[in-house]
């Protein structure tokens, strides 16, 4: 047909198989034609569908109308900032540089972070302890930087380096203080049931802070998913341990509910026998990320927040505190191993 003749074939199927799935559902497959009906609602069925038919090929025949019908997916928006700050640390084998950069207005607080690059060369002309400047690009699902231009020293305070790299922490968070009140006190998972933290003793516990809100697919967003990555290796491991529990803690209480917190776990694929989302009251949940060392100021809708994850074994010592961003699901994974054959509680295959 006529149609058909400036289309590719991979067009030209898709658009036939889409034709004969709309006569085969709408036509044919909701009782439109069955036996027993009038030969009215024969009738009309039969011009409906025609009609309709005869509308697609008709808007497919238009040259504008055809290549919008590609199935080819618009462009995600992307949000794009100019940045400086100071290298920390190069990672060209992980395509990444550690920068503490300045506050980006609207969008974060100075923070010290992990930036993934698409093209690791440009990594080449900088090195730890360079100031720069940088293009940073965000989408819905993705951040990257580029454009990295070596400038001259920035001021101290210009660029607060608020994280460290990971490393063997001291033995010093709530859950490591015997009976701190805070360990009695009953938050509400996503269940809306009530968890104390003093019921996890014998569990080696993964703890992270976030907000649903977080508009940044490296911050938050990677954190939930290091834990959704950790918790399948774990479950797909012969002889892990069992005696694990990953909690999310959230500082936006007032609008992470539990019924927000559950359908946001869901999107992670979470288990909630090992993994819970928790909130309560603003004051405790400021409480709890104060003696996890996690430093957050709401602004506007939105948080300016530190990284924290952190390791604690079953006897509630605090194992490893990792301060960036950044995939951890493999680092993760090995501490939770380290701690479960530091705890006491017996650990067992699944």
């Amino acid at each position: 047909m006529a149609i058909f003749r400036n289309q590719s074939p991979g067009w030209t199927i898709a658009f036939l198989d889409m034709i004969r799935t709309f006569l085969r559902t709408r036509c044919f497959g909701n009782g439109w034609l069955r036996p027993g009906r009038g030969t009215s609602a024969r009738g009309q069925a039969l011009r409906r569908c025609v009609y309709l038919v005869a509308t697609s090929f008709a808007l497919a025949a238009h040259p504008g109308r055809c290549r919008a019908a590609e199935l080819v997916a618009a462009p995600a928006e992307t949000r794009e900032f100019t940045v400086k700050g100071v290298v920390k640390k190069v990672e060209p084998e992980n395509s990444r540089v550690i920068i503490a950069h300045e506050a980006i207005p609207g969008f974060m607080d100075a923070m010290t972070m992990p930036f993934r690059v698409k093209a690791p060369e440009i990594l080449a002309a900088v090195q730890a302890g360079d100031s720069v400047s940088f293009r940073l690009s965000v989408t819905a699902e993705q951040s990257w930087i580029d454009n990295v231009v070596k400038i001259s020293a920035l001021s101290n305070s210009s660029a607060t380096a608020t994280n460290r790299e990971p490393t063997e922490a001291a033995v010093s968070t709530v859950a490591s203080r015997p009976r701190h009140p805070l360990l009695d006190y009953a938050f509400t998972n996503e269940l809306g049931q009530p968890v104390r933290l003093g019921e996890f003793r014998g569990q080696v516990l993964a703890m992270t802070f976030f907000f649903s809100r977080c508009p940044i697919p490296d911050y938050c967003p990677r954190l939930m998913k290091n834990f959704e990555e950790a918790s399948l290796k774990l479950r797909s491991m012969p002889g892990a341990p069992t005696n694990y529990h990953f909690l999310s803690v959230t500082f936006d209480p007032e609008f992470d509910t539990p019924a927000r917190l559950k359908t946001y776990a869901e999107g992670y694929g979470y288990d909630p026998s090992h993994w819970s989302f928790l909130t309560g009251p603003a004051e405790k949940m400021a409480e709890l990320a104060r003696l996890s060392d996690v430093k957050y100021q709401r602004d506007g809708a939105f948080f300016n927040h530190d990284l924290r994850t952190l390791i604690i074994d079953g006897s509630g010592r605090l194992r490893m505190k990792f301060p960036v961003g950044g995939n951890l699901s493999g680092a993760i994974v090995e501490e939770i191993l380290k701690a479960a054959a530091a705890t006491n509680q017996p650990v067992h295959a699944e």
